[in-house]
């Protein structure tokens, strides 16, 4: 196996646990980007986009129903070479002879567990997400009332906006005739998320990283909360129960072919219909994290071919403008030119003047613009909000 780097025995690392648990996460994300992508050009697929919840989750239950049922561990878990054993583990009715020196123990996982691993890995996170989505809806709405008066400005599933002010019940009655009992419940409920949620939200993120922080340091042997519930706990498997789960497999498959029934039309529609089910779980998971990867390399090459064509194109600078030139009637420029063209002194507080780009002292040259109102040696208009500060001597 090679996640098993870096592991003492069966008990796998940090950051192979670290790994199974954030692969969910970035499944859900590359399925989305690509959906989103596909929803492009097949606007049917963004009904699909807007049950994105009850999507993934009828996605993620069949991948781990069977996950579960054939290997033992979650689809992330078995990806990675684990699989979950009770903390209790059964004692086998051992029969005489050879047999009783085979395996005395099972550490195969009960059905219940089982049931309860697919509520821990599935139906909990749905209803989180569900959650924070209302807590989310939540707050905009809170924030869209402090944005535009002091009632409570709330846009139902229904897409009606309501005010709950002072003045909100007289408002709803005559938008909407009279107020549901449903609507009313959803709001209240709306409400108590909003104050629940983050205290929920913070009590499983602080119980996460403390038992993460505790099996980080050899402190516990259960990875999070749930499989301390469950009393499962998550180890590497070995090529003895590889073998095992492989031919657990086809038994259970032999098993559910042998059971059809009907006539012989149906049991062979019926088999088909079996054996593609099958192989699509097999590959389930190969072509998912290809199906991944995939997309997030389609991501960056059409993104960077978009920076490049997007990207604005470099010019060389162009040449500076010509030196203002002398006027005939204007003041001759000083051999040196650290000097003051007014008083040929060296200059004092330099200042430029913008029309003409020529130095002077600041007293200077602001009196001679507030008195001529030009410049004095190219004799350009200017006024004394053209004199700008230099901050160092030229």
């Amino acid at each position: 196996m090679l996640f098993q780097v870096g592991g003492q025995g069966a008990r796998p690392t940090f950051f192979e646990m670290s790994a199974a648990q954030q692969l969910p996460a970035s499944l859900r994300a590359a399925l989305t980007y690509s959906l989103g992508v596909f929803a492009l050009r097949r606007p049917l697929l963004h009904k699909v986009l807007d049950y994105e919840d009850e999507f993934f989750a009828l996605l993620m239950a069949v991948l781990e129903s069977h996950s579960l049922r054939t290997t033992d561990g979650s689809f992330s878990e078995s990806l990675y070479g684990l699989r979950r054993r009770p903390v209790k583990v059964s004692v086998k009715g051992s029969s005489s002879g050879a047999e009783s020196n085979d395996k005395v123990y099972d550490s195969a996982l009960r059905k219940r567990q089982k049931v309860l691993s697919v509520v821990f890995l599935v139906v909990l996170p749905y209803f989180k997400s569900k959650l924070q989505s209302i807590y989310n809806k939540e707050m905009e709405a809170r924030l869209q009332a402090s944005l535009w008066g002091q009632g409570e400005v709330r846009v139902d599933e229904a897409g009606i906006v309501s005010d709950q002010g002072e003045t909100s019940q007289a408002q709803v009655v005559a938008i909407t005739g009279e107020v549901s009992n449903v609507a009313r419940i959803k709001k209240n409920f709306a409400a108590l998320i909003g104050v629940c949620y983050p205290w929920i939200h913070a009590t499983n993120e602080g119980l996460s990283f403390a038992y993460q922080l505790l099996y980080l340091l050899d402190g516990t042997a259960f990875y999070s909360l749930a499989l301390h519930v469950l009393g499962l706990h998550v180890c590497r498997a070995t090529g003895q129960e590889l073998m095992d789960s492989s031919s657990r497999i086809s038994r259970i498959r032999n098993r559910e072919l042998e059971r059809l029934h009907g006539p012989p039309w149906l049991k062979t529609v019926q088999r088909v219909l079996l054996n593609c089910m099958y192989t699509s779980l097999d590959y389930a998971q190969t072509g998912l994290i290809a199906a991944v990867f995939f997309f997030k390399m389609m991501e960056w090459w059409y993104q960077s071919a978009e920076e490049r064509m997007s990207a604005p194109t470099v010019y060389p600078p162009p040449p500076p403008p010509p030196l203002p030139k002398v006027a005939k009637d204007g003041l001759p420029l000083p051999p040196d030119r650290t000097l003051c063209p007014l008083c040929c002194q060296k200059r004092n507080n330099p200042s430029v003047l913008s029309v003409s780009g020529f130095v002077f002292c600041y007293s200077c040259i602001f009196k001679s613009i507030s008195q001529h109102k030009r410049c004095p040696v190219t004799l350009m208009p200017a006024t004394v909000e053209q004199i700008r500060r230099l901050f160092h001597d030229l």
